[in-house]
């Protein structure tokens, strides 16, 4: 769900940026859980090479992709959460996923719930909003 323009927050300089169940706080770490559900891809030779390539030999050459040139970059949750870890910061928070979660009436019960939680930050007046301190109500069925 995209609650505010992602792309004011996306690296200027990475070919290949994509969204996390978990992160630890380093863009380039690669333990960081990447979850393929979100990703922000430019188009330039380095990424449709690594489209094709992906696409032919993704389970044949596991860890090859150092030699791609590619630059990637991890999205920190707290601008790109979702049920796994949560955007808590809702001042920041710019998109939702529900891509840990199994079942597609779980996904969306609590994407309503979501919406719902948003709405009603949304409704606060800029004072309230900087003063407040809303949580999601999510996940409940994702869990």
């Amino acid at each position: 769900m995209w609650l505010r323009d992602p792309f004011k927050i996306f690296y200027k300089d990475t070919d290949f940026q994509i969204a996390c169940d978990v992160f630890n706080g380093n863009s380039s770490d690669l333990n960081n859980f990447p979850n393929g559900g979100f990703k922000y891809v430019k188009s330039n030779k380095r990424t449709i090479w690594f489209y094709k390539f992906w696409f032919k030999s993704r389970n044949v050459y596991p860890g090859l992709h150092e030699k791609m040139k590619l630059k990637m970059r991890l999205l920190s949750t707290s601008y790109f959460g979702g049920f796994c870890e949560r955007a808590e910061d809702f001042n920041k928070v710019s998109t939702m996923h529900a891509n840990c979660c199994v079942g597609l009436e779980n996904k969306v019960n609590d994407i309503k719930l979501l919406l719902e939680d948003w709405n009603k930050y949304m409704a606060l007046s800029e004072n309230e909003k900087k003063q407040s301190h809303p949580s999601w109500s999510v996940p409940q069925l994702c869990r």
